[in-house]
């Protein structure tokens, strides 16, 4: 049998597992390590503070981080066909949606004034992580499945649009801003790539923003222009506000930031962690990595996310199947954007709207999510071939030299 028949007849007995993709899986572990680093430099003031050990933010991270390690080994194995199927997809959505209400019910804000965590003694959980998940998987998986029909407005626009407005007004409620744009955005970005109308898009969006412009009216008539005109003020101009209290997380993040010139005051030589910069293990971690780290440690980072991006695009331009590159993009873009919106709210660029920066920041749910996620994209990486269309007959075998002809 010649080699071309072979490899036609593995097609046809379904998928084979190629190799891994190693740049990517070594990113996300040089992330995550130094992410874990970081973090323990940025926490242990605060744990002392609390009158715990030192390392007790670090040893908890570690274990989340063993944990989201064995669930990426696991998924990078499990082939990710099983995520099609449809009661995985409208399963995943539908326990986001009732856990997503019951933080609103029951759940902590955790001393922050935004409800997001539901406690479970031993640790906290946070829905809107599962919601990221959940969204990505059931948008592919409709996606894929109506494909043809996505041009149309009643098909391709209209049902994602209603889904993901019932995640965005819970997220909105407790609130969780940040979640909201980031979740959008990926959404977005998965009916784009999946085939819907670009003016479809566009008018959508239009739409939204319009909506938002309502609220942030309806929210200037009842609290007053004063108070907006405050929040603006604070963010735009942070040393020149009187809002004290208001500006001085952003004061302290600049100021760590600046602290660290080109090379960093040296790793654990940080001085804003020391109670001055407020959640400094988590939402403003890169704020330490920049003060510890300096400039250079800082685009080191900048540039490693850079590359797990471009390294999941290409996963994703790679994949043999719609649903394996909609999943891939979206889990990817996931990463990039939280990573560039954490980034942005720490150097002063967008408002404070209290987002993690993955792998980096305090929280063991956000951390088993993302490294699951990333299991998911490397499984993506080993699948090389499709099962051919049923019914599809096989190339008629080469002719054997003259050579091996018998006589």
């Amino acid at each position: 049998m010649s080699k071309r028949r072979e490899i036609s007849v593995k097609q046809r007995r379904g998928r084979r597992q190629g190799e891994t993709d190693i740049t990517f899986g070594i990113v996300v572990l040089i992330l995550l390590g130094l992410g874990i680093v970081m973090m323990f430099s940025a926490s242990y003031a605060i744990a002392i503070n609390e009158n715990k050990p030192g390392y007790y933010y670090a040893l908890r991270q570690g274990i989340f981080a063993a944990i989201g390690l064995a669930l990426m080994i696991v998924m990078s194995f499990v082939d990710y066909h099983v995520l099609k199927k449809h009661w995985i997809a409208l399963t995943g959505y539908a326990g986001s949606v009732i856990l997503l209400v019951l933080v609103l019910l029951i759940g902590t804000d955790r001393g922050t004034g935004c409800k997001r965590w539901i406690d479970l003694k031993f640790t906290t959980f946070q829905p809107s992580e599962l919601a990221k998940f959940a969204i990505v998987i059931l948008f592919a998986y409709l996606i894929d499945k109506n494909y043809d029909r996505m041009k149309k407005f009643t098909v391709g626009i209209i049902p994602f649009v209603l889904m993901l407005a019932v995640i965005a007004g819970l997220l909105m409620k407790e609130p969780h801003l940040s979640c909201t744009l980031l979740i959008c955005l990926v959404a977005f970005t998965l009916l784009f790539v999946g085939g819907a109308k670009m003016w479809h898009l566009v008018v959508t969006g239009i739409t939204g923003v319009g909506a938002i412009a309502g609220v942030v009216a309806y929210k200037i008539v009842v609290e007053g222009y004063g108070y907006f005109s405050t929040r603006l003020n604070t963010w735009l101009h942070p040393f020149e506000s009187e809002d004290l209290a208001g500006t001085w997380q952003t004061r302290q993040s600049l100021i760590a930031i600046g602290s660290g010139g080109v090379f960093g005051l040296g790793l654990g030589e940080s001085r804003q962690k020391y109670l001055y910069l407020p959640e400094s293990e988590n939402d403003f971690v890169f704020s330490i990595v920049c003060e510890e780290l300096g400039l250079i440690g800082a685009i080191t980072v900048i540039l490693l996310f850079v590359l797990l991006v471009a390294q999941g695009f290409h996963i994703a331009t790679h994949c043999k199947d719609r649903f394996g590159t909609l999943v891939a993009i979206g889990f990817t873009l996931q990463i990039g954007l939280q990573a560039f919106i954490n980034i942005g709210v720490v150097s002063g660029l967008f408002p404070n709207t209290g987002i993690s920066l993955p792998f980096f920041s305090y929280g063991g749910t956000a951390l088993m999510m993302q490294l699951m996620q990333m299991g998911i994209v490397l499984n993506i990486s080993r699948q090389r071939f499709v099962e051919p269309e049923p019914n599809r007959p096989l190339p008629k075998p080469e002719p054997e030299p003259y050579y091996r002809q018998e006589a």
